[in-house]
This record gives structure tokens, C-alpha cells and sequence, in this order.
């Protein structure tokens, strides 16, 4: 009992000093944000600011196109997490609970688009999307994401393995219902932690996006929040203003935070029920 108490400590003592090493740059992100200008390069560092100032995020959205672009970056994830969610539950319930010809084999191309690394595919897009006269405008960072997410079809239909009896659809087949019935009314919300858990994270992925904004996005009013920050250093802020910067991060982190804080018990839950059956 001694030795497991021994090593139960050194095993907290481990998480707890990993858990100090992630979170610590968010904490200095913030201090940093409320710090003004003379406070930065103060030794040794000062974790908690005297006296702590607002100034940073009054001026940053004064001095910069902040807000077109974190209204941008919310078109995008809106519209494309909202169609795109939509088109991989259905595609992975096809998938997952039907029978149709070279189902086998249409999944694994589907799978294998996976392993195709975005450089091989980045130049023939920007050419397709610059003939759609599409460069400068929303579209390309839109429309592709409407069709689905291969990773979000897979973890989705590996969930509905174990989530979903074939039994239930049967039934709900002989009582009359149709596909779309039965995908609304039955698959659907059994779908619910699997889809809450990668809504999440398509979340964070799309909001924080930098190189296809940076690609297609020229204007500065249609760039999305990722890329305004990137370039307020040089372009809005200055070189050396570093609280303002880190200001405009935080905003940036605030959406990601809510989120994640409430879908966070569905990652554990679908992971759970994925994994029963795999």
C-alpha cells in the first residue's frame, strides 16, 4: 500500500507539473494583455500586473479591423459547421448502417483522400478558385467544408457502430418510417455526443485557420481573425506593442473557451461508446 501511495504522489506531482507547463503561456498571454507597455520587460517578470489596465483591448479594436474579422472568422464557422456537420451525419450513416454496391470500397478512397497532403492539393485550388473568380471573397474557405469532413465521417460512423443497434432501425423501418425519418428522428440524436464532440474541434480548427485566409484573403476587411493578428504587429499596432497583440489573442481564445467548456463532457462520452465497438 506504501509503494502505491508513493507512486500515485509521483504520478500527480507529474500531471500536475505537465498541466503548469500548457497552461502557463495562456496565463502569461493574459497578464500580458493587461500590462501597459513599460511593464513587459520588467525583471523579474510579473505574473500579476500593477496597476491592471483594460487599455489594450479598448485600443485594439480602435486600432485595427479586429471586428470585421472576427465577424468573418463566425460566418465561416457557422455556415460550414452547420451544413458540413449535416452532410458527414448523413454520410457516415450511410456508411455505417447501409448496404449498397463497393460500400467497402468507396470508403476506403474516401479514407485514403486523407493521406493526400494539402501542398499537393493547395496549387490546383488556388487555380480552380481564381477561374471562379473566387480569390478575395469567403467562398473558398466555405464551399469546401459544405461537403463534409472525411475524419468527422469516420469517427461518427466508427460511433454509430456501437450506439446504434441495427434492431432499432428494423423497427423503425417496419413501422413506416423512411430514411430521412429514421436518420431525424432515431439516428440523429443518438448522434449527439459524437457530433457535439467534433463540432468542437471542427470549431477550433476552422477558427483558428491561418494559411488558407492567408492564401485566398487579400483584403484586410475580409481577413479572418487569425490572420488580423498576425499581421497587427507590422501593419496596425507597430512593432514592439506587445500587450495590445496580446489583447487581440485573448479575444481571439475567448469563442474557443466556450465551446470547448461546454462540449467538453461529450468528448468522453463519445469516445466511450465509439470505442465499444472499433
Amino acid at each position: 500500500m506504501k509503494r502505491e501511495k508513493i507512486a500515485d504522489l509521483w504520478s500527480f506531482l507529474i500531471l500536475l507539473a505537465g498541466a503548469v507547463f500548457m497552461i502557463a503561456p495562456f496565463i502569461w498571454t493574459v497578464s500580458t494583455s493587461l500590462k501597459n507597455q513599460r511593464m513587459i520587460f520588467d525583471m523579474p517578470p510579473k505574473w500579476i500586473p500593477d496597476p491592471i489596465s483594460l487599455d489594450n483591448y479598448r485600443d485594439v479594436w480602435g486600432q485595427s479591423p479586429l471586428l470585421n474579422g472576427f465577424a468573418n472568422s463566425l460566418i465561416i464557422v457557422a455556415v460550414v459547421l452547420t451544413v458540413g456537420m449535416l452532410v458527414s451525419a448523413m454520410s457516415a450513416y450511410a456508411f455505417g448502417k447501409f448496404e449498397f454496391p463497393f460500400k467497402g470500397v468507396l470508403f476506403m478512397g474516401l479514407l485514403g483522400t486523407m493521406m493526400i497532403p494539402y501542398s499537393v492539393v493547395m496549387i490546383p485550388q488556388y487555380i480552380g478558385f481564381s477561374t471562379l473568380n473566387w480569390v478575395d471573397t469567403l467562398l473558398p474557405l466555405i464551399v469546401p467544408g459544405l461537403f463534409g469532413n472525411i475524419v468527422v465521417i469516420f469517427f461518427i460512423r466508427q460511433y454509430l457502430q456501437g450506439a446504434l443497434p441495427n434492431d432499432l432501425i428494423e423497427a423503425a423501418k417496419i413501422d413506416g418510417c423512411g430514411f430521412f425519418r429514421i436518420f431525424w428522428s432515431i439516428a440523429l440524436p443518438t448522434m449527439k455526443p459524437a457530433l457535439a464532440a467534433q463540432a468542437a474541434l471542427g470549431f477550433m480548427g476552422i477558427w483558428n485557420d491561418f494559411l488558407g485566409p492567408l492564401i485566398y484573403l487579400h483584403t484586410p476587411e475580409k481577413q479572418t481573425i487569425q490572420v488580423l493578428i498576425a499581421s497587427m504587429q507590422a501593419l496596425y499596432i507597430g512593432q514592439s506593442n506587445y500587450p495590445m497583440i496580446m489583447a487581440a489573442a485573448v479575444i481571439a481564445m475567448v469563442p474557443v473557451i466556450v465551446v470547448f467548456f461546454f462540449c467538453q463532457r461529450y468528448f468522453i462520452e463519445s469516445m466511450a461508446i465509439s470505442g465499444i465497438k472499433g
